[in-house]
């Protein structure tokens, strides 16, 4: 593959000196810019004799720069969300080996770190916490790795996704050459950490001559991946007046709540994709009727991100959109799989190495070309901010102490909440302070934001002989009390 240094400069030369690549509050660098910055970033990794970067800050240039200075220099790099909790983060710094981590938080705690720096490799325009770790782990990656791509994890504990370089270019090149979006301005909304902004909100546009803005969370309204501040995030949008942005479901019912008050959208963009959680048709087409320019796909880690997205030339609000030219769906037994995207393998499972196809775990069909999802094959809830969670693992944590039986609700929604029963004795103040505590240990997507109490009796003819729940059961047994969780 050619250097992405070569590529950014060639890229530049067809383009006015002025036009930028990356843009932020404080300045902008053109495509030759950035193509010197990384040269100097690479330079730098090669002669410190680095094998794994990890990458813990917010949206910045330096973020892009550290990450495509990882791919010239030929080195593993690690973004890890700046949302996972204390133990999340140091599990996936254990299991990855990580040599340097780039961080803004300097109160990050570990046994492996070897000393606090505060250095500014040549090149960066943010003075980082530069921590020297020493994991002394015999790190196993597959052959080709160079990005390790945690998912939040259906349990507790994040999985690694190891993905060539090639592979990534592979989606973003797809991604390039199907949006109708030559020199997009596009507004990075999404955490970069978040595989699908980092391939289809840099690498594409930059493909396309696009210019990339890049803000941090506060100027764009976000604080954790479950809280937002909708005055700041509209406000934002409207002042960067962006071609092209991602986002996933929540942040579109704002924008149609917005709406519904009076905003209105920025002239200047056309073309919103969204993605991360199963979308109705409804809540597109009603989008669309307000003149937002909205687009849905569907994508995996494991497949290097997208592989399925409607464009404004082939739009199916019912679906996800039509295959990618560089990937094959099929159905089998009504679940979805994947051939010509796969991921190298999960970090540290050899058996799962080089797989030839991927088993999604949804189950959907084919209409005309267009792939519609139905559902999942087990239990996992995905969020309307795109978490995957296991109910198993939060019911878990609440029922160590008062909480005797829980069924934890919130596939398609903003926050999770529960159906609970505990001893007659037990006030309402006592399960609100237990739910609390259970709370500060979890990330912020696995929370418990709403419950409501049930009689203990009310789950016997709902489970199955050894105990164990039937969740459909449940759900449409309490089919009201879980709609109003979410009125």
């Amino acid at each position: 593959m050619t250097s992405i240094t070569h590529k950014l400069r060639q890229i530049g030369k067809q383009l006015p000196l002025e036009q930028p690549a990356l843009i932020n509050d404080k300045e902008s660098l053109s495509y030759n810019q950035l193509a010197n910055r990384i040269s100097k970033i690479s330079y730098w990794i090669t002669s410190s004799k680095i094998n794994v970067i990890g990458l813990h800050i917010q949206n910045s240039i330096d973020w892009v720069v550290i990450d495509l200075a990882c791919q010239e220099a030929g080195i593993i790099c690690v973004p890890l969300p700046t949302f996972f909790s204390q133990e999340q983060l140091i599990h996936s710094i254990q299991k990855t080996g990580i040599d340097i981590l780039f961080t803004e938080n300097a109160n990050i705690q570990s046994h492996f770190i070897n000393s606090h720096q505060q250095i500014s490799p040549i090149g960066l325009t943010a003075t980082l916490y530069t921590l020297l770790l020493n994991t002394n782990i015999n790190v196993s990656f597959p052959k080709g790795t160079q990005k390790v791509t945690f998912t939040s994890g259906s349990t507790g504990t994040p999985k690694g996704v190891c993905l060539s370089m090639e592979h990534q270019w592979q989606v973003a090149d797809s991604l390039a050459s199907t949006t109708p979006l030559s020199q997009t301005r596009h507004l990075c909304l999404l955490p970069l950490s978040t595989l699908l902004e980092n391939i289809a909100g840099v690498y594409a546009p930059l493909l396309n001559s696009g210019s990339i803005y890049l803000s941090d969370d506060n100027t764009r309204g976000m604080g954790q991946s479950s809280q937002l501040d909708v005055n700041t995030f509209l406000a934002h949008l409207y002042d960067q007046a962006p071609n092209s942005i991602i986002i996933i479901p929540q942040l579109l019912s704002v924008l149609i709540q917005a709406c519904q008050q009076g905003w209105q959208a920025p002239s200047s963009l056309h073309f919103i994709a969204v993605g991360g959680a199963k979308i109705s048709a409804d809540l597109i087409t009603q989008a669309q009727a307000y003149g937002l320019p909205v687009y849905q796909g569907y994508g995996l880690s494991e497949c290097g991100s997208v592989i399925s997205l409607n464009t404004p030339n082939a739009n199916q609000p019912y679906s996800v959109g039509k295959t990618l030219s560089h990937c094959r769906i099929t159905i089998e037994n009504n679940e979805i799989i994947i051939e010509g995207a796969c991921h190298l393998g999960y970090l540290h499972h050899p058996s799962t190495w080089y797989p030839k196809k991927i088993f999604t775990g949804d189950t959907g069909y084919f209409t005309d070309g267009y792939l519609t999802i139905n559902g999942r094959l087990k239990n996992t809830l995905i969020t309307s901010f795109g978490r995957n969670i296991s109910p198993e693992w939060v019911e878990s944590e609440l029922t160590v102490s008062i909480i005797t039986q829980c069924m934890v609700v919130g596939d398609g929604q903003p926050y999770l909440s529960a159906l609970i029963s505990t001893a007659k004795h037990t006030s309402h103040s006592q399960i609100q302070t237990w739910i609390n505590h259970v709370n500060q240990k979890m990330p912020d997507y696995a929370q418990i934001h709403s419950w409501i109490r049930i009689n203990e009796s009310a789950w016997r003819p709902l489970s199955t002989p050894n105990g164990r729940l039937h969740r459909p059961s449940v759900s449409q047994r309490f089919k009201l009390e879980i709609q109003n969780f979410y009125r």
